[in-house]
């Protein structure tokens, strides 16, 4: 590499709003970054599902969880929580939901690109 790329997410390339969250993304070094935002109460079965138009989410995601605590589900039924601090490599085919009163808060390196966007 013969240049660098310095981007901010105060800046995004692209914005994605749907109900209870947003993805903001940025190209660098032609690939692509999103950070999403997640309200209590969003659910990706109830709020990003009819966007996606799949059972389960079939995005695979390499995530750096910033805050909040997200609830992620396998398509096995394996449950676990991811809070901040933590990283999450998960598998396409997986459900997830905010738990408590904070806003979820991910950068991910793998799954944004077409998250929430529509058909």
């Amino acid at each position: 590499m013969t240049t660098f790329d310095h981007r901010d997410f105060r800046k995004p390339d692209e914005v994605r709003d749907f109900e209870y969250g947003q993805v903001e993304l940025l190209r660098i070094d032609s690939r692509e970054v999103g950070r999403l935002t997640l309200k209590p109460g969003w659910r990706w079965s109830t709020h990003v599902k009819p966007i996606a138009g799949t059972d389960l989410c079939e995005a695979p995601h390499f995530q750096y969880h910033v805050s909040g605590t997200l609830r992620v589900r396998m398509a096995d039924g394996t449950e676990f929580d991811a809070t901040p601090g933590q990283v999450t490599s998960l598998p396409e085919g997986h459900d997830a939901w905010v738990v408590g009163d904070e806003d979820v808060v991910v950068v991910d390196w793998w799954g944004a690109t077409h998250y929430a966007e529509h058909q």
